[in-house]
This record gives structure tokens, sequence and C-alpha cells, in this order.
């Protein structure tokens, strides 16, 4: 059962460190594992992803998967990868996030009560809440020496600018949750980034030390793009999983726009397609790169994952707007935030309402309300031509515009030529 785990996660570069006997562990049981994540927002983003495809492909090896959400160590921050201290979250604000989280993670995992290897979601606020300060320190701080602690890379870097004892204390709370899981939900593996391995060892040694038991570890490295640009990361920010952060058009857009090297990495990374399939697509790629076929495969494969088949759908008539192949109907039935999207960057003019109530003839919409074109016979002369699109619809005649013409009730969008766009708000 397991052996195939570790080499399935090998040959997909999702081992960076492995502590001895985890593969002979995984061979010998199902085991229960598990993976945490911070509540810092209510929405994943794709930098959670590589973690959560390793429970999912624990999962389908038949092990039992469980997401740990870090409602007491959310309230902390964790000082791994990090160089300042992270601003802390109220009771409130932890339960939104938690909530966000829960919905999510159920589109990766299965937690159907029939199966024995059934996912679960825990918190560790239920078991670090009723904790108080001297019970803590007897229970847990008297078997990790600061030496120990202090040897850790995180808190080793952090050092030189300052850690507060609070971040100090992260990778106690972190060990205890692993104990907690270990003697509770018989969890012997725990995974992460390899950012984490610090903190996941303190786990291992306080089982070792506390109960004498053997607990294993995982990490798989940390992504990066091939421009040593950080990964999942736009001038935007975060790519998020929440549809009300990042359009599932631009979530699209991420994966389509990788560089081949990338996308050969990501495809092994963030999807569940075979080996087989996966070097098949790499090899039809080299043959023809213009085709983009590992980049189409792999939006594919992952904003179906996320969104759903329909939004996939949608995002891919969505960026054939922008290339000459969409139609007025395509363009109709994009939302707001798509459109907006799509048409990111393009020249935009306002006008007022009141004016198109009364309707507006179209030069002196293109030449004089705008300056799209610097006079109307220049309007004139590419309108003959047959050089002018009002929303993706060739115009071969003056037209008077009016509010029939809107888009989401508010928007114009005007082609001149085959590549130039320009947006129309009316206000």
């Amino acid at each position: 059962m397991a052996n195939s785990l570790i080499e399935e996660l090998r040959w997909r570069g999702m081992i960076h460190d492995i502590m001895p006997g985890t593969e002979e562990q995984l061979s010998k049981e199902m085991t229960t594992a598990y993976v945490g994540i911070d509540p810092t927002a209510d929405s994943l983003h794709i930098g959670h992803l590589v973690s959560i495809m390793l429970l999912k492909h624990l999962q389908k090896a038949g092990h039992k998967p469980i997401a740990l959400i870090g409602g007491a160590t959310g309230m902390i921050g964790d000082p791994s990868g990090k160089s300042e201290e992270r601003k802390l979250l109220d009771e409130e604000t932890l339960k939104k996030n938690q909530q966000g989280l829960y919905n999510q993670l159920q589109l990766f995992l299965n937690f159907n009560e029939e199966i024995p290897n059934k996912a679960e979601i825990v918190n560790n606020y239920d078991w670090t809440k009723p904790f108080d300060l001297i019970g803590f320190l007897r229970e847990v701080g008297k078997h990790i020496t600061v030496n120990y602690m202090l040897s850790k890379d995180s808190v080793k870097k952090r050092m030189e600018t300052g850690i507060s004892f609070t971040e100090f204390t992260y990778q106690l709370l972190q060990g205890y949750d692993f104990l907690y899981l270990y003697e509770h939900y018989n969890c012997k593996l725990q995974m992460g980034g390899s950012d984490q391995w610090g903190n996941i060892t303190t786990g291992t040694e306080l089982i070792r030390r506390k109960l004498g038991g053997e607990a294993y570890a995982l990490t798989c490295p940390l992504i990066t793009k091939a421009d040593g640009g950080k990964f999942g990361k736009t001038e935007k920010g975060n790519i998020w999983l929440d549809k009300r952060y990042t359009s599932p058009y631009q979530f699209y857009q991420f994966w389509i726009n990788t560089t081949d090297e990338d996308a050969e990495k990501y495809i092994k990374i963030f999807t569940m397609l075979s080996r087989q399939e996966i070097e098949s697509l790499i090899q039809n790629h080299k043959q023809e790169p213009h085709l983009r076929i590992l980049q189409q495969a792999l939006a594919k494969e992952v904003t179906i994952m996320v969104h759903g088949e329909d939004e996939y759908n949608a995002a891919v008539e969505a960026s054939q707007v922008l290339f000459g192949k969409g139609t007025k109907e395509t363009l109709e039935k994009l939302d707001e935030q798509t459109f907006l999207s799509v048409f990111e960057g393009v020249p935009q003019f306002n006008i007022l309402q009141a004016d198109l109530l009364q309707g507006i003839p179209l030069l002196e919409l293109l030449a004089v309300k705008t300056n799209i074109f610097p006079s109307k016979s220049e309007a004139r002369k590419m309108l003959a031509a047959g050089g002018i699109s009002i929303n993706k619809e060739k115009i071969s005649a003056e037209i008077i515009i009016s509010e029939a013409n809107l888009l989401n009730q508010k928007y114009i969008l005007i082609q001149k030529g085959k590549k130039n766009y320009y947006i129309i708000i009316v206000n």
C-alpha cells in the first residue's frame, strides 16, 4: 500500500526530507497523518495546495488524513520562514476563517463516514484552550530543553532580528499538537513544507521523550518559480481558492500563464494525473511548445478541482474573448468581475448616464465624448473599412449608442482594428 505512496510523491518532486522509518511505517499499516493550516484568512491560497495534495495522495494510497486547523497556533504565529512577527487574530475572526477552510477542504478530501480512512478536520484550539500556563509548562515544557529549541533554524534566523517569547514557544505548541493527535487519533506522521521540519521534529521528540513512542516526519519542498519569484503571488497578492478574492478566470489565467519549466513541475504537484499521462503531455508539449499543451492541461485540472467544470468552461470562454474568438453572447455571459479581469489594463473612458439616455451618435462617442479616435473623420474611415466593433459585433454604419448597448448595465466594449480594446464606463 504505502511504498507506492512514497514512490508516487518522489517522482512528483514532493519530498524534501523524510525521517528514517517513515516508509516502513506506511508499508506496515493504514497510517494516520496530519498537516497543519493556520487560519490567517477565511480562504486557502494556492501556497496551501502542496500540503493538501500530500493529504490527497495519502488518502488515495489508503491512509487516513487529518487537516489540523490551527485555531490556537493561529493566535500566535509561526516564526518559520518569517522575518517579522505576525499579527495576532481575535477569536471571532479565527472562527470565521476556520469555517471557510472547512468548506474548501471538502473539495480535496473524502469525509465520507462509510470509509475506514475518512478524512477528519480538527482544531488545536479545542485541546489548547483548557491549558493554564502552569499545566502547559509541566506537561510539555519540561520535556524539551531550551538548547534543543534554540538549535532550530526557524529560531536561529530570528535571533538576529529579535523573536518574542510568544513566537519562541510556537514549536512547543505545534509539538504538543502532534503529541495530542498521537495519543487520541493514533496519528504517527506529520507532513508539511520544508520550513516546518524543525517544528515537526520537535513533535516527534516530544512523543519519544514523554511517551516513548515512535512518530515520523515528511516535508515537501517550498515551491518556487523558475525566475526565482515567489510561487502563488502576483502583483495583486495571493491567488486564492475563494472566488470572492480570485475569480475563476484569474485563477485559470495564473496556471495558463506559467512558463514551460514551471508547468512541467506544477503538473506533477498540483494534479492527480497519472505518471503515464503526465509524461505523455510533457513529450507532446516539447514537440509543439507553441500549443502550450502542458499549461492547458494544468489549468484545466486545477481549475476543475477547485471551481468545478462550469467555471472552468466559463474561464476558457472568457479568455477567448480577448483573442478575437469570442462573440457578443460570450461577452454578455461574463460577470462584472470576470469582464474587468479579462480587459485589465485596457484604456477606460467615462461618460454620463444622462447623455446615454438621449442616445449618442457613434462617431461622436468615439471622437468627442472619448478620444478613442483623434477626429470624427479618422473614426469614419475606420468604420468604412470595417475596423470597428461594439461588444464584439462589427459595425458597418453609424448608429446611435444607447442603454441597449450596455454590458452589465454599465460598460461598452469598443474594438478598433484587431487588437485595440477600449472600455467605456457609464456613470
